[in-house]
């Protein structure tokens, strides 16, 4: 049976499907494993099923002569040298489409909870603080009639923008290539350049992917450009937004807040950004249900063992290796 190493728990229908047509072997560590750890466990592994804290480069594939196929339980690849593995014959795969509806509510929740101040107040309460009710106590910002700004129009992008119609909200979107007008149409938006949608946008949400043209796509620059009373919210990837330029606009007041999912140099925050108020913190949580973290796990699953039994892998990234 060909030899396949996960290099994190996953949920357990994912591990059942696997193991019916392989040697399997989990890390069993509740932790992110160190290059050196993933080869001792791994280095004859045919099918590496990893996470987006793993990575992936030249070095580690140099060291792990038989694998074929290495299978991402995410959407976003950024964590594996693609170009490497396609060099070395070895495919690559990910699990897009099945976490959209589910990051787009996780944006959503982080908009609302920003905008009305829950987790501040949430503290307040649990501090003992909250005496009586006052009319000037935690005032948020309305949502409702507001200007959303989308920055990616992909998948997820369009499904946090087919949501804002339920708070009446106009919908303007940056994109590196524009919809057609039709999709526009549809999801009643209106395409603006990155600076314009900057200065009009009463909430900014990230959906792009991570590239040397996205990293820092949000630095001291475009937070200026931003609304004093705007809120930027970011469930895609951390170093899309220089975070120490987010520091220091938030500490500032140069806008009313954030709400983050993910970070730069994830799990460290940039120094400063856990002791403000204004910004809501979440530990990358944007597909965490059982029933999405499940399909996820699956279709890696599937991926992988089509890559193993030399069939057509579904979610194939270097596509290349098809021809």
């Amino acid at each position: 049976m060909k030899k396949v190493y996960v290099t994190r728990r996953i949920p357990q229908k994912a591990l059942d499907l696997l193991e019916t047509e392989c040697s399997l072997e989990v890390n069993p560590h509740d932790w992110v494993l160190s290059k050196k750890e993933l080869l001792e466990a791994a280095r004859d592994a045919e099918g590496l099923l990893c996470l987006l804290t793993d990575q992936v480069d030249a070095e580690l594939l140099d060291q792990m002569p038989r694998l074929k196929i290495v299978a991402n339980c995410a959407v976003g690849y950024d964590n594996i040298d693609v170009p490497a593995c396609t060099a070395r014959g070895v495919a690559v795969s990910n699990t897009p489409g099945v976490l959209t509806e589910t990051t787009a509510d996780m944006a959503w929740a982080l908009l609302m909870a920003a905008a009305r101040r829950v987790v501040e107040a949430d503290r307040y309460v649990r501090d003992g603080k909250f005496k009586a009710w006052a009319p000037m106590l935690f005032l948020g910002q309305e949502v409702n009639h507001k200007v959303l700004g989308v920055i990616g129009m992909g998948r997820i992008g369009r499904a946090v923008a087919r949501r804002a119609a339920g708070f009446n909200m106009a919908v303007v979107y940056h994109n590196a290539s524009r919809i057609t007008k039709e999709e526009e149409r549809e999801l009643g938006v209106e395409y603006r350049g990155l600076k314009d949608l900057l200065q009009e946008a009463d909430y900014i949400t990230l959906h792009v992917p991570l590239n040397d043209q996205t990293r820092h796509l949000i630095g001291a620059q475009e937070l200026k450009l931003m609304k004093k009373t705007a809120y930027l919210v970011n469930t895609s990837r951390g170093a899309i937004i220089d975070e120490k330029a987010l520091v220091r606009a938030l500490r500032d007041n140069e806008l009313a807040g954030a709400a983050l999912d993910v970070y730069e140099n994830e799990p460290d925050l940039a120094p400063g950004l856990d002791e403000l108020d204004n910004v809501t913190l979440a530990p990358h949580t944007a597909s965490a249900t059982v029933q999405t973290r499940t399909k996820m796990a699956v279709m890696a699953a599937e991926n992988l063992l089509a890559g193993l039994n030399e069939d057509k892998i579904p979610n194939l990234v270097n596509t290349e290796l098809e021809l």
